[in-house]
Formats: structure tokens, C-alpha cells, sequence
């Protein structure tokens, strides 16, 4: 069966391949070029050269996800409120380090977090209520100023909730999500 595979000539307009049980023959415009012989090979092993060489490889990045929260020990809540675009107010106990998009992802509140988490974006932009709150937190670096000038609906008590952490001193911490983001979504528009 392997000699008449080799032997036979077919008229083909393209390259195209025939899998025989035996013997890979690859049949380019009237000839016959085996490329692997007396095995079963698997498929990514039995392409033309020229095909190899041009082809892309696939890759993929597993999806990142956020791990659940760990719920606060007895006597160690921290309290944070968050207030939703519609007005709704959402109040939870949280432990110390839990970062503010976290909390929110954890909850199923709208907050996107595009960039996830790494201050890269300004979809997780929220709205400090509490001024004298918002100076017990540790300065802004330059990457999430950067960040927050991106942001829609900027106020003076902004900051990107993947960068703030709750802390002891930021127990009872209101935060407003803004109106919008840049990174549009749907829900966004519907009224």
C-alpha cells in the first residue's frame, strides 16, 4: 500500500495532504513527496517544511482570578460602605490589607478592574467621602496619579481602589463609584 501511495499522481490545486494508515504522503501539483514513512506520527509532525516555518504557534495566559476574601476574625472587622452609581449603599466587614477592589469584586459590586489590579487603568476609580479619611491614606505614588488622570468624574478625594488598603485607621470608609468609567460598558447607558 505504501508503494502505491507513493506512485499515485493526482491533480490537486492546492497542498493538501493524505493520511494514510501506514504512510504520510504530501501531494503538491502532480507530485508526491513522502514526509514521514512506516509510523503514525501526530499531526503537528506531518506538515511541509516550508508550512513549519511560517507557521504561529498558539499560546494562551491562564485568566487571573481573585482569590476569595478571607472573612475578618471576631473583633477585627473594618467596616467600608460603598456607594453604587444608582445610590444604593453597600456596607461590609472586611479585614486589614483587603484592597478596595477586591472587596468590590468579592461582593459583585460594578466596579471593572480592567487591568487587574496591577495600576493600569482607571476603571476601578472611586470617590472618597470622608476627607478626613482620605488623608489618613497614604499618598498616591506617581503611576496611580498618572492613572487617575484618566479617570472620568476626577475629584480632589479620588483614588484607584486596587491601590488603597483598609487599615485600622480607615475603619467606617465610604467610597462612591463614580458615574462612569473610561473603559465603557453597557450598563453604563441603560437607564
Amino acid at each position: 500500500m505504501q508503494t502505491s501511495l507513493r506512485r499515485a499522481i493526482r491533480p490537486f490545486s492546492t497542498q493538501t495532504a493524505n493520511w494514510g494508515t501506514n504512510c504520510t504522503t504530501f501531494y503538491v501539483k502532480n507530485q508526491t513527496t513522502p514526509l514521514l514513512s512506516q509510523a503514525r506520527f501526530p499531526i503537528q509532525n506531518a506538515i511541509s517544511p516550508a508550512f513549519a516555518r511560517t507557521r504561529r504557534r498558539f499560546s494562551s495566559s491562564p485568566v487571573s482570578q481573585h482569590e476569595p476574601l478571607e472573612r475578618p476574625k471576631p473583633g477585627e472587622e473594618l467596616k467600608i460602605t460603598f456607594i453604587a452609581k444608582e445610590g444604593d449603599r453597600h456596607t461590609f466587614d472586611v479585614k486589614a490589607g483587603d484592597n478596595l477592589l477586591d472587596i468590590a469584586l468579592e461582593y459583585d459590586l460594578e466596579m471593572e478592574g480592567a487591568c487587574g489590579g496591577s495600576c493600569a487603568c482607571s476603571t476601578c476609580h472611586v470617590i472618597v467621602e470622608d476627607e478626613s479619611l482620605y488623608d489618613k491614606m497614604d499618598e498616591p505614588d506617581d503611576d496611580e496619579n498618572d492613572m487617575l488622570d484618566l479617570a472620568f468624574g476626577l475629584t480632589e478625594t479620588s483614588r484607584l481602589g486596587c491601590q488603597v488598603k483598609m487599615t485600622k485607621e480607615l475603619d467606617g470608609l465610604v467610597v462612591r463609584l463614580p458615574s462612569m468609567t473610561r473603559n465603557l460598558q453597557a450598563s453604563d447607558f441603560q437607564s
